[in-house]
């Protein structure tokens, strides 16, 4: 029995070495985030590789006339955000693959356009907060295999899939979403041969490429150790977020509409996968959803995998 709990004693102590020597690593060249503050335990954070801003946010972007754009493939994957008396605009994911983040104002209003390839998440978020406007980089950290994002005013850490500060100053505070959605270049030119698309935020730089081949048809996701989605469903299919509810993409290919719990899903066509082949206007064929309430405005939803909704919605609904 003293045997035992000598090994034991030593395993516990092997455990909390193990995650204070993650913690350290995890803080080193943080010092202006207040790790005393977090809702979530720092063990469930770890790297994703690149440090902080190695994945570089765009800050002043540009843009061009949706008619002079000759670069993007029309099945190519972009982010639309409308807001009303604004010219549409669109962020393509090619930019996105480099960048993960925007820095930009509609409007007057000062959004944070997101997405997340490992997770396929695309979130469009309002970067005001209890009276202070922030701009985000990105901490080059991942949970759940969903990117942290960081504001640059107070070094607090932000989970992108849900928009809520995790640790520092902020943690608890929750940004407010604005409706976006996923669709095809083409898509979009012919709705808005008017509109604005976001320009490559590099010279000469090869935007286009997908650094994730194969990325979405793989077993499981990467750096996730998480619990699967019930009932065998694919961790990797793509489900359409509303709330904390979830409709797979692959049911609205076949049902084309789709109207339950004052929500109604309508099928947009087809577009690219960003995560498919190595230029991602060559990437199989997935399908585009426009959201909308009983009134027909749009309202926010996510399409992401499904293990990411599972992971960051445990109790959420299955339809």
């Amino acid at each position: 029995m003293a045997r035992f709990f000598l090994i034991f004693a030593a395993l516990f102590v092997a455990l909390a070495s193990g995650a204070s020597a993650q913690t350290a690593r995890l803080t080193q060249g943080w010092p202006d985030t207040d790790f005393s503050k977090t809702t979530v335990d720092l063990s469930e954070i770890r790297s994703g590789g690149p440090g902080k801003d190695g994945i570089p946010a765009v800050d002043s972007p540009s843009f061009l006339k949706a008619a002079d754009e000759r670069r993007i493939g029309d099945r190519e994957p972009v982010l639309t955000v409308e807001i009303n008396g604004q010219k549409p605009r669109a962020y393509p994911i090619r930019y996105f693959m480099v960048h993960e983040i925007v820095n930009d104002v509609i409007g007057g209003i000062p959004v944070a356009v997101t997405f997340c390839p490992l997770c396929n998440s695309g979130v469009t978020f309002d970067r005001r907060v209890a009276g202070r406007t922030l701009s985000f980089g990105v901490s080059g950290n991942l949970r759940n295999s969903d990117m942290v994002m960081y504001d640059r005013q107070t070094e607090s850490w932000w989970q992108q899939a849900v928009g809520e500060a995790i640790v520092g100053d902020l943690a608890g505070r929750k940004l407010k979403q604005i409706p976006s959605w996923m669709e095809s270049w083409a898509a979009f030119k012919a709705r808005n041969p008017d509109g604005l698309v976001l320009n490559a935020p590099r010279r000469n730089f090869n935007y286009g490429a997908n650094p994730y081949v194969n990325y979405d048809s793989s077993t499981r996701p990467f750096l996730y150790d998480g619990a699967l989605p019930p009932n065998g469903i694919d961790p990797m299919a793509r489900v359409i977020r509303v709330g904390n509810r979830a409709w797979p993409m692959e049911r609205l290919r076949r049902e084309k509409m789709i109207r339950e719990h004052g929500v109604e899903l309508s099928w947009q066509g087809e577009q690219a996968s960003a995560l498919d082949s190595r230029t991602i206007n060559d990437g199989r064929s997935v399908g585009s959803v426009r959201v909308r309430d009983g009134q027909g405005r749009d309202i926010v939803h996510d399409v992401m995998f499904a293990f990411a909704f599972h992971a960051f919605y445990p109790n959420g609904r299955w339809h």
